[in-house]
């Protein structure tokens, strides 16, 4: 059940990424939605309103240039301080350290915002304000995330993409609960 402080449900915008040498990334695509948190925008309040959508806290972090992905589990970043930009990557639109990187893809995120990537899904700060904190979420019961670094060949790049296309997509928006927009949009998608 979604917390009764958020928001009416609204389509996120989206970001679509495409496989690079070094990237699976994912044919789902990146939800943002924009300032859809509690007021206060509190690590417990963030968690709370998450935890009753089957999303739990991985921890509070702060600016991360390096780009990487995780593939065995979905991600949510709520951005509760500060401001940031992203990047997705994508073969055209986006990249890791081994890819062209005037190519990708970026959007602001302000305190209020989140974005929610797919398994495989390479993403990094590009800039951030001093005071940029985030609450990395995970759909409840996943796995310890990995870090992968987009250094990899490219077998092991398409081994790290099978395997992300094997996360089940949760039932559970992070914001809006069960049956929300994201497994609305990404299975869809499949």
């Amino acid at each position: 059940m979604s917390s009764p402080s958020l928001s009416s449900p609204s389509d996120p915008e989206l970001y679509w990424t495409k496989p690079t040498p070094h990237s699976p990334n994912s044919k789902l695509p990146v939800l943002v939605y924009r300032n859809v948190l509690p007021g206060d925008h509190s690590v417990e309040s963030t968690s709370k309103a998450f935890e009753d959508n089957q999303w739990s806290k991985g921890g509070v972090f702060k600016h991360v240039p390096i780009a990487h992905f995780h593939s065995n589990t979905h991600e949510c970043y709520a951005a509760i301080r500060g401001s940031t930009k992203w990047v997705c990557v994508r073969r055209l639109y986006g990249v890791g350290p081994l890819d062209d990187q005037s190519a990708g893809i970026t959007f602001d995120m302000k305190a209020g915002d989140i974005a929610v990537h797919a398994a495989g899904v390479t993403h990094k700060n590009l800039e951030s304000s001093d005071d940029y904190e985030y609450v990395g979420l995970y759909p409840k019961d996943a796995p310890h995330w990995d870090n992968n670094l987009c250094k990899a060949d490219t077998d092991e790049t398409r081994l790290k993409a099978e395997a992300a296309k094997e996360v089940a997509i949760p039932d559970h928006d992070p914001i809006y609960g069960l049956d929300g927009p994201l497994p609305r949009i990404w299975k869809s998608v499949t």
